[in-house]
């Protein structure tokens, strides 16, 4: 069966300590006077049928963009995979797709070539590959994994690689465009790319 956009939900993490951002909820720091989510938000909403928001502070900020706003159950902000779970216990889809709330230069195709790798290799998930390196924050993941991770998880293993490479993965191909994936960490990094002015 041919997996439709439609039938897909992103989920937006922002969920992080913000640590290398001097403790910032990074979703909420502004590039070119724009808060990083709503760069992100523009970028992913239409490429899906539905959208979550994973915050753990800040919670009406993000409610005022008019998704549901779904907050790790594990408590002590225990990463991306706690979010990942949070999000595919209340997800209304088979699937979600995942994208972290500070990657401003988000491709307008990044859920069509998820779906390509997924479908072609016939595979459970699929995750974007920079042409380096596997980026496991932008996943197609099917929800029915979700006791898999719970278990993942409940074992004390946090690694989003690990968790990912476990399971039978496409690898779909970012190589062409691998800023894609740039993430601002750092409020150097932020200052870098509103003077660089990547496509924003």
């Amino acid at each position: 069966m041919m997996l439709e956009p439609t039938q897909i939900t992103a989920v937006i993490l922002a969920g992080g300590r913000g640590r290398r951002m001097e403790g910032k909820d990074k979703g909420l720091v502004k590039l070119n006077g724009t808060p990083l989510i709503e760069h992100v938000l523009s970028a992913v909403s239409p490429q899906v049928g539905q959208l979550l928001i994973n915050a753990n502070r800040n919670i009406e900020e993000y409610q005022r963009y008019g998704f549901p706003v779904v907050s790790d159950t594990m408590a002590d902000y225990q990463g991306p995979l706690a979010g990942l779970a949070s999000a595919m216990a209340v997800a209304e889809t088979d699937y979600i797709v995942t994208t972290p709330c500070d990657s401003p230069l988000l491709p307008a195709d990044l859920v069509q070539r998820l779906i390509h790798a997924l479908q072609e290799k016939d595979a459970e998930l699929a995750v974007a590959h920079d042409g380096k390196r596997l980026q496991p924050v932008f996943a197609l993941v099917p929800v029915r994994l979700l006791p898999n991770l719970q278990q993942y998880l409940d074992c004390g293993e946090r690694k989003a690689t690990l968790w990912f490479t476990q399971q039978r993965i496409a690898q779909a191909d970012f190589s062409d465009i691998p800023e894609a994936f740039l993430n601002i960490n750092t409020p150097a990094e932020q200052k870098q790319l509103r003077q660089n002015d990547m496509r924003l």
